[in-house]
């Protein structure tokens, strides 16, 4: 589903999520993430409190922006989210948390989420256009 242009963007940079329930929307930075190579978006739950209580309201709907600051190429891409506790990702994400905190902080569990459109947001004529 996923182009490589958009993959490598993912890879390169810090996502914002966003989430939205009841009518109130919520955005946060994510920096434990990662791309599987069919595509599906994962990322670690060190501090995602509002956005997992969104998510169980409105059916898994999630939305990520990703951008490079420097050359402007973005994409949103929505899709639906799932909430793991256990396995091979979750202990990837502990491990990845656990060694940037020092041991202060772990992952709790982790989203996996499944895309269903890719938006592009760089300023250009392809703005809005979906892939």
């Amino acid at each position: 589903m996923l182009q490589e242009q958009v993959k490598v963007l993912l890879k390169k940079n810090i996502w914002d999520l966003a989430t939205c329930a009841d009518g109130e929307p919520n955005v946060v930075p994510v920096a434990f993430k990662d791309v599987t190579e069919d595509g599906t978006l994962l990322v670690g739950d060190v501090l995602l409190e509002t956005t997992l209580k969104n998510i169980q309201q409105n059916g898994g709907r999630i939305a990520i922006s990703v951008y490079d600051a420097k050359t402007m190429e973005g994409y949103q891409i929505k899709g639906i989210a799932e909430y793991i506790t256990e396995g091979e990702i979750v202990a990837q994400f502990q491990e990845m948390a656990e060694k940037a905190f020092r041991g202060k902080a772990t992952a709790k569990g982790a989203l996996v989420i499944t895309p269903h459109q890719v938006i592009v947001t760089t300023p250009s004529a392809d703005n809005k256009k979906v892939l």
